[in-house]
């Protein structure tokens, strides 16, 4: 064997050794992952236990998710900071749901009244400033997490109600659950507004602590058996047209993964996103038609003047929340200036929901 042949044999297996070292010496990452929802709640809290049994496979173990149901590792209310601080290395929720930690301003990459759907808020969120933003926001509050958009759905109702809602003043002294920016809308209509969880909304109901309720969509509310107690269901969901939630990982957790493994775990939440979002609403509409034909559900759409005044109390919230927060008022304005964009082509690309009319 000549001395060339043989320096490239050595070069060779002097490569396979460092791929080979290269490849032992990436550590194996276990994210346990508390979760806010139950993973029985289809299309809601089954999109985390999508994520860890596919990404498992993808990264052939190199990275693995391990899901906790609510309450078996920590509190749901305590993911955030737990996974700040270290004490869990992950979680899976969503920024409305902490907002007592960001401020209102979190609501914005949660569920926005009168916002985006799912589309356009995927376009502000990955090809916008809205992931940056998202990030920012924790990044200002010192909060040492890697928060990475990982769920999706489309509209939810928008409440369950034991009577007819006709006019805006029959919604004066309701006690109702309700959830994020929607809430602060509820309050202006003359509504007492609380955040049960799911485990505690039914009781609630049965013992008359609450009056009507939102929860999240046909299928999903399904399972919370409020077609039990409610017979009057409003669409559509103006308080959330689309819903994100997010994967956040300890920022020291992160740091710590190699790239291929954030890539993987990036990717698989695009992938959980997608597959979210299509389960979503594929489960609705049998559910509707059962509440129809089976539970004695009249499905209601809220009238022209209701949904106005949602609109405009809305508007005052916005106001309101802007001058009490510079940072609100900073992503606000990104997202309103994002939508002024997208608007050109929603106004030509779309047939008409029903109701609308495209102007000329």
């Amino acid at each position: 064997m000549n001395r060339k042949l043989i320096s490239l044999v050595s070069a060779a297996a002097l490569a396979m050794t460092v791929s080979s070292g290269s490849v032992l010496a990436e550590k194996k990452t276990l994210l346990k992952l508390p979760v806010y929802f139950g993973t029985h709640l289809t299309g809601l809290g089954s999109t985390p236990k999508w994520l860890s049994e596919h990404l498992n496979v993808a990264s052939g173990g190199s990275v693995k998710i391990k899901v906790y149901e609510p309450g078996k590792l920590i509190p749901p209310k305590e993911i955030l900071e737990s996974v700040a601080s270290g004490k869990v290395n992950a979680g899976y929720t969503t920024p409305g749901y902490n907002t007592g930690v960001l401020g209102n301003k979190g609501g914005i990459f949660s569920a926005v009244p009168f916002g985006p759907d799912a589309p356009e808020y995927l376009a502000w969120i990955y090809y916008g400033e809205g992931r940056k933003l998202w990030q920012e926001m924790y990044d200002k509050k010192g909060l040492n997490v890697h928060s990475i958009p990982c769920g999706i759905i489309a509209p939810e109702t928008s409440g369950w109600f034991s009577k007819p809602i006709d006019k805006p003043a029959d919604l004066q002294g309701l006690r109702m659950r309700f959830f994020g920016l929607g809430a602060l809308v509820m309050e202006k209509m003359g509504v007492s507004t609380s955040l049960l969880s799911s485990k505690e909304i039914f009781p609630a109901l049965e013992k008359g602590a609450i009056d009507a309720t939102e929860f999240s969509m046909p299928a999903i509310d399904k399972l919370l058996g409020f077609h039990k107690i409610l017979k009057f269901n409003y669409y559509p969901g103006w308080h959330q047209p689309a819903t994100l939630f997010e994967l956040i990982v300890n920022g020291d957790t992160w740091k710590g993964m190699s790239k291929s493994q954030q890539g993987l775990v990036e990717m698989s939440c695009k992938a959980a996103m997608l597959d979210g979002l299509a389960l979503g609403e594929a489960i609705q509409f049998p559910q509707m038609k059962e509440n129809l034909e089976k539970n004695g559900v009249e499905n209601r759409y809220w009238s022209a003047e209701i949904l106005d005044q949602f609109q405009s109390k809305w508007g005052e919230v916005v106001a309101e929340e802007s001058s009490k927060d510079p940072e609100f008022k900073a992503i606000w304005d990104n997202m309103q200036t994002f939508r002024k964009d997208y608007a050109v082509w929603n106004k030509w690309a779309f047939l008409p929901r029903p109701g609308t009319v495209r102007e000329k």
